[in-house]
């Protein structure tokens, strides 16, 4: 997939995208190949696989929160909820989703100084005002974002300690594997309310074998 049948397949789903929004999902091609051949960010062999493996997957959030939190997805179109992107490698989910709301501020954070490199130079070339990059560990920011996206960087028995008070709404998390047996831990462990957690399979909007058994796991303060 390219970036114009990238634009194409957003259209279709998103019906607020804007020509210069298109315009920057098509830019992050030349971007990412480009600091891709310096820093080892996306694996050289999926770089290929740039828009279908890394922006649409992050996109599943906002197509989540579309079909199911509709409320939520109108807040971030008008800018009102502060996001946190924990362990953000080279900016995703938290790139794609600064071009498609860009009223609304993302942080985005990684422990890892090569990687905020990377994220801060494609947020700089694609003109992503709303786009904070710190190289930090979630603990030491010393202030709470009312929603938190991730994507697979740890079990989430690892990471909700993580961000246990970073977050005043909702965690966004984009998991593959067997996240019925994790989420029914991390309730366990962290006494989270019935009904705080749901998963959506990210196959039911992306359907591509790559995406079976991947979800948008969603869980509630």
């Amino acid at each position: 997939m390219n970036g114009m049948e990238c634009n194409k397949r957003l259209r279709e789903t998103f019906d607020f995208l804007t020509p210069l929004q298109e315009e920057r999902f098509t830019k992050m091609d030349a971007i990412y190949r480009e600091w891709n051949s310096k820093i080892n960010v996306i694996s050289r062999k999926d770089i290929d696989n740039l828009y279908d493996h890394h922006v649409l997957h992050s996109l599943a959030i906002a197509r989540y929160l579309q079909l199911h939190r509709p409320e939520l997805l109108t807040r971030l179109q008008e800018g009102g909820p502060r996001v946190l992107d924990l362990g953000t490698g080279g900016g995703f989910p938290g790139i794609p989703l600064a071009i498609l709301f860009p009223d609304t501020m993302f942080t985005l954070c990684d422990s890892v100084g090569k990687k905020t490199l990377v994220a801060q130079a494609a947020a700089d070339a694609l003109g992503l005002e709303n786009v904070e990059v710190v190289n930090a560990r979630a603990e030491s920011l010393g202030r709470t974002f009312e929603l938190v996206v991730s994507r697979a960087v740890a079990s989430l028995t690892d990471f909700y300690p993580w961000v246990r008070k970073q977050f005043t709404e909702r965690i966004l998390y984009l998991r593959g594997g067997d996240v019925a047996e994790e989420t029914a831990l991390l309730m366990g462990r962290e006494h989270l309310a019935a009904g705080s957690v749901s998963t959506w399979p990210v196959d039911a909007w992306l359907q591509d074998a790559y995406f079976t058994g991947k979800y948008v796991i969603d869980i509630a303060k």
